[in-house]
């Protein structure tokens, strides 16, 4: 297979405009900061265009006021803007304006399976996941310990 080396930002305002124009677009995700969920360079993402609220536990791309783009997980919606954390974080940033947010995830491929919301590893990382926030990395130290 050949490989290319380019630009992040050139390639992130490639998606964007695909995605601001409608569709779709597949990203391999790079890195930690989604793990357990998804891991770096293992997994992708289909985002697509946000065509509803944004709300708890969606997946989504946003851009930082600095310019990085991050891909994580919606913790609050408030008046006051979105709270956004990453799965294998403990901190929550926010808040942030909701136009900031150029994708949702409309799917994701873990190990070479998709998994879609409403799937049960979808909803485990929504809704559980989300409520134990101070505890994850007493149990993410725990699941490698036991080999999970």
């Amino acid at each position: 297979m050949e490989s290319r080396t380019v630009d992040t930002h050139e390639l992130i305002g490639t998606l964007r405009s695909i995605v601001e124009g409608g569709n779709e677009v597949r990203l391999t995700v790079t890195g930690s900061s989604m793990a357990p969920l998804l891991i770096h360079k293992r997994d992708s993402v289909i985002l697509g265009p946000v065509d509803r609220p944004l709300r708890r536990g969606d997946i989504v791309m946003y851009e930082r006021p600095n310019g990085d783009n991050v891909l994580h997980r919606i913790r609050r919606v408030s008046d006051e803007g979105l709270y956004i954390i990453g799965d294998g974080q403990s901190e929550t940033e926010g808040p942030l304006e909701s136009s900031c947010v150029w994708a949702i995830a409309k799917k994701i491929c873990r190990k070479g399976k998709w998994i879609s919301p409403g799937d049960a590893w979808w909803t485990f990382f929504s809704t559980v996941w989300l409520w134990v926030i101070p505890a994850r990395r007493k149990i993410m130290t725990l699941a490698g310990k036991i080999g999970i």
